[in-house]
């Protein structure tokens, strides 16, 4: 009798424990810190409208990342508003989430500056560089001005009715307006600048003839110069770039050589090993097939960077952006 009673509670008593063990191993899959991302599904915030190109970026790593890791589920959302700064927002409120990455680049740096944000990227872990992209000036197919000179002989007449089209206000596409009216001999201050969230709806103004002229990268506006729809006046690279009929701004007389970049960051306050895992898991991605694909395509430039490396850069980066917007007077 007595030994059944205590059979009984030995057996309870391993009952008690395996279903313990089996509640702490659910929970633990779920959580936030170590080992998160070696399993769940991984998010990759674009933190602008869709269209642009930190949309475009996030969207063609979303496909690499399901080819470098079949098992692994992959979601793209966008948190559109103030150069990515309230997306930026938003990420600093995951602290510790091991399964989220934010696409970012030089348009964000300057929108900090320009917004005055609170939140900053030394709130985030610096993941890796990804690419870096040369910028273009369009004008519609049918604007009167089929140079570049055309363009500054107006601006230079009435900056005001120069309307010039691109992304966040203190982004890449600003800095290059600025630097452009630096060139040409007018005010930065007076540059009558357009900013929107994403790279859509500049397109969509450029199409429909709204707006004198237009900034952004070359993959977006690529296509378009193609078939005609948009006129190329000026690339912000060095030298030609191939397959796209287009001068540098060098060339039509205006010294501004300019290329943005993007990358990954994610939350502050990562374990060790999530940091880890993350970064190799993009350096995954960055080496499938796919990846290399688009950027092939798209006429990005491969500038992968990882680790301490891309941590300093983007140090360097912040210090440097705050100096061209402060020249430019674009802060207050």
């Amino acid at each position: 009798m007595n030994f059944s009673f205590l059979e009984s509670i030995m057996r309870l008593r391993v009952i008690v424990t395996l279903a313990a063990f089996s509640l702490a191993a659910l929970t633990g899959c779920g959580g936030q810190g170590g080992g998160t991302t070696a399993s769940g599904s991984l998010r990759i915030m674009a933190p602008a409208a869709p269209g642009g190109g930190w949309d475009q970026t996030s969207r063609t790593a979303e496909q690499a990342f399901k080819s470098a890791a079949p098992d692994r589920k992959v979601e793209v959302f966008n948190v559109p508003g103030a150069g990515g700064t309230i997306g930026l927002a938003q990420l600093a409120g995951e602290k510790g989430n091991g399964n989220l990455l934010m696409t970012m680049g030089l348009v964000m740096v300057g929108a900090i500056e320009q917004n005055k944000s609170k939140v900053t990227l030394a709130e985030t872990t610096p993941i890796a560089k990804l690419t870096e992209e040369y910028e273009i000036v369009v004008v519609p197919a049918a604007s009167p001005h089929k140079t570049l000179a055309d363009l500054v002989a107006a601006w230079k007449a009435d900056p005001a009715k120069v309307s010039i089209s691109g992304g966040s206000a203190g982004g890449t596409d600003h800095i290059v307006a600025g630097l452009m009216a630096k060139a040409a001999g007018v005010d930065p201050k007076q540059v009558n600048y357009i900013a929107h969230s994403g790279g859509g709806e500049a397109l969509n103004e450029l199409l429909g003839g709204k707006v004198t002229a237009g900034v952004s990268g070359v993959s977006e506006f690529a296509e378009h110069v193609r078939s005609g729809k948009l006129r190329a006046l000026g690339v912000t690279s060095g030298e030609r770039l191939p397959g796209l009929d287009a001068p540098t701004l060098k060339e039509g007389g205006l010294d501004v050589e300019l290329a943005n970049w993007r990358g990954f960051v994610a939350p502050a306050g990562l374990s060790e090993a999530d940091r880890t895992a993350l970064t190799d898991l993009v350096t995954k991605m960055h080496d499938a097939q796919p990846w290399k694909d688009a950027v092939a395509k798209n006429g990005w430039i491969d500038s992968f960077q990882t680790g301490q490396p891309f941590a300093d850069f983007l140090n360097a980066e912040q210090t440097r952006v705050k100096g061209i917007i402060a020249e430019m007077g674009l802060v207050s």
